[in-house]
């Protein structure tokens, strides 16, 4: 098992990649925190990983909120005594035409898709050890994207830059900071998405990922496989962007 008595923040990690990631963490010997801001649903996400016979808890978080952040950091180190790996999963997302945003609703996007992991990346640097690992689930919209997903795209973008930065600033505290760009993802998310429903982003077979892909990925660049990746942005789209 590769992450054996290790323990695992996952934020956003009640649903969809989220409560995918925690299960493949969980089933490698993993203990999991899922930190979500529905705290309904991560109760439910907990009780699942539970029955699955995966040492789990689950604790409300608005990712928002620094000092929310510390606070699950905190108690996370209290319980287990260590943090091994943060994967950076929370997301919004909103469907807008640029000229019909207000700052509220840029603001919202970018404090769930972008502080959110900064904050989780600032509070790993200041109580983490070397070897520790961090992944940010940003998403291919941050490379090609679609009409009405601006702040969206956006923000997953300057996610990767920080994961850049973060893998520099990192690398003499021996933390690892990587990135998986998602495509399309059978998640709430992507049915909801007014562009797929209209047609305007076309769905070709096998373009459609599960859930289980994407945490896939984010396991390997945490584990010990992956010791010499840092910095680097894994595309998880089935190949959709490869297409010319």
């Amino acid at each position: 098992m590769r992450f054996r008595d290790q323990v695992v923040i996952v934020t956003g990690g009640a649903g969809g990649i989220g409560l995918a990631t925690a299960r493949c963490f969980g089933a490698e010997g993993a203990h999991v925190v899922s930190a979500d801001f529905d705290e309904a649903k991560g109760l439910a996400a907990q009780a699942i990983l539970r029955d699955a016979g995966i040492d789990a808890i689950s604790l409300r978080c608005d990712v928002a909120n620094e000092g929310e952040v510390a606070r699950v950091v905190a108690l996370t180190l209290a319980r287990f005594g260590r943090l091994d790996v943060i994967v950076n999963n929370a997301g919004t997302m909103i469907f807008k035409p640029i000229e019909a945003h207000d700052e509220a609703d840029l603001l919202g996007v970018m404090r769930v898709d972008f502080f959110g992991a900064f904050w989780f990346v600032k509070h790993a640097f200041l109580n983490c050890r070397p070897g520790a690992a961090i992944v940010n689930v940003s998403s291919i919209h941050a490379v090609e994207t679609t009409p009405l997903a601006s702040a969206y795209a956006a923000a997953k973008a300057a996610l990767l830059s920080l994961t850049r930065s973060a893998a520099i600033e990192g690398r003499p505290k021996g933390i690892r900071v990587n990135a998986v760009l998602p495509g399309a993802i059978e998640t709430p998310m992507l049915r909801d998405n007014p562009d797929v429903k209209s047609g305007v982003e076309q769905l070709a077979p096998g373009d459609v990922g599960r859930p289980a892909n994407v945490a896939a990925a984010i396991a390997f660049l945490a584990s010990a496989e992956a010791a010499f990746v840092t910095g680097a942005e894994l595309r998880v789209d089935g190949g959709r962007l490869a297409r010319l």
